[in-house]
């Protein structure tokens, strides 16, 4: 992606002698120290960061913690005292008063947590009020309006007036209001933060609905953890003025910066983070080339490995069913042929899709015979999630994750077994194809 934000070491210091304050910044003093010797007090400390075109970006921090004042230096609603801020490759802190005006009113729109609606106005006109003031005419701005209200499901509110409108339906007339100039960048801070938790979570849901209409570049400012791990492309968190750490969700919770990070982020639901792809873990895997054989080759194979279960792929690593050790002498019993694999497939057992968020695997999990599979898109094999994995997930003294472990490919059975002596296994292994998930364990004793 196109970088259309780049902070690049920026500060922000409040008070009439910035200058020292920088100077002692150079020396290597903290905030604190700056401020208990100058009185100066830094709002952001050395910002250095880049936002990609088209994600949502969520700044996070508690109150204080300069969230705010560095959105709003993305606009230059604030002045920055020292570094750059380049939006869409200009430097903002040259424009003149006239290019600043005209970035706002055309490229940069912004949200924020009151609605600041005009009671005297129809929704129509509040949401036409900043085409107003760019000189838009009426025709044209009521035009872009009523589009901006259809986006955000109010088109048939623009004759009614503020007071008539829920808390949540006027919050979303503010939002019409910043997509009525079709701006490239959207600013929102705490936009939501005002509302109860069921509009909330609504206006999340309507505004992820939105980015998937038109894509568009969103820094969004909260301090709910679980807003931003569910809206976010990416996070940074800050901390007395500072930014601590910049990444996606699951890479924050997989690798927090420091401590205080892993305290901010250890009350977040991960089950709505995570997904099944991100903790499926190895299994006994067979590569099934003939259709009218291999229950014996896979009854020996479970024999030999002392495993219970075998997930049954075909050659580009498709799932294809799971088999058991039961399954398969029920399968052989009065057969002394061969008998391929298909018929020894346990019922009932279907596949997880990897985007499927923890929180819906409890209760297939548990119900389950065996570890359930899970796919990808393409219907690839990528491994397994069993209680035991389900367990070890809710266990806060352990990662949410497992580490990364070494992937074992698929077993390619011997079609001629029980031949003559022949082994089980074939000499080598058929060809796959790789899976783009974490590597998985290799014990599946704990499926049950």
């Amino acid at each position: 992606m196109a970088k259309q934000i780049i902070i690049d070491h920026v500060f922000k210091v409040f008070g009439d002698d910035p200058r020292t304050a920088l100077e002692l910044v150079q020396q290597g003093l903290s905030k604190q120290e700056i401020l208990e010797r100058t009185g100066q007090s830094i709002g952001v400390f050395d910002a250095d960061f880049t936002i990609e075109a088209g994600e949502i970006f969520v700044v996070m921090g508690l109150s204080g913690s300069g969230k705010s004042t560095l959105v709003r230096m993305l606009n230059r609603l604030i002045e920055p005292t020292a570094g750059r801020i380049v939006v869409d490759g200009q430097d903002i802190n040259a424009l003149s008063e006239r290019d600043l005006r005209a970035l706002r009113r055309k490229d940069i729109s912004m949200v924020f947590q009151s609605f600041a609606l005009m009671p005297h106005m129809t929704v129509l006109d509040n949401t036409a009020f900043g085409l107003e003031l760019a000189g838009a005419d009426k025709a044209e701005r009521q035009k872009q309006a009523q589009a901006a209200l259809e986006q955000v499901g109010l088109g048939a509110w623009g004759a009614s007036y503020p007071d008539e409108l829920s808390g949540g339906m006027q919050q979303r007339v503010g939002l019409a209001r910043a997509l009525a100039s079709d701006p490239s960048i959207l600013l929102m801070d705490e936009a939501f933060s005002a509302l109860d938790p069921i509009i909330r979570t609504e206006m999340q849901s309507e505004l992820l609905r939105l980015q998937q209409i038109q894509r568009r570049t969103i820094v969004f400012i909260s301090h709910d953890l679980d807003e931003a791990m569910r809206i976010g492309d990416r996070i940074a968190i800050m901390k007395d003025g500072q930014v601590i750490q910049v990444g996606t969700p699951d890479e924050i919770l997989r690798s927090p910066a420091d401590d205080y990070v892993r305290s901010f982020v250890r009350g977040v639901d991960a089950a709505s983070v995570f997904k099944a792809g991100d903790i499926a873990r190895q299994a006994l895997t067979v590569v099934s080339e003939h259709s009218d054989r291999g229950c014996r080759a896979a009854q020996r194979l479970l024999e030999d490995s002392d495993r219970d279960y075998a997930y049954v792929v075909n050659a580009r690593r498709r799932f294809l069913g799971v088999v058991s050790s039961q399954s398969l002498r029920d399968a052989l019993h009065g057969r002394p042929g061969m008998l391929g694999l298909s018929h020894a497939f346990l019922p009932n057992v279907e596949p997880l899709s990897a985007g499927t968020p923890v929180a819906e695997l409890f209760g297939p999990v548990a119900a389950a015979p065996c570890a359930l599979p899970v796919t990808n898109d393409d219907g690839q094999f990528m491994g397994v999630v069993s209680r035991t994995t389900m367990l070890r997930f809710l266990d806060r003294d352990t990662p949410p994750v497992p580490p990364p472990q070494e992937i074992v490919p698929p077993v390619t059975l011997n079609p001629h077994f029980p031949a003559s002596n022949a082994p089980t296994v074939a000499p080598t292994v058929a060809p796959t194809v790789a899976p783009t998930v974490e590597p998985i364990e290799q014990r599946q004793g704990d499926a049950a």
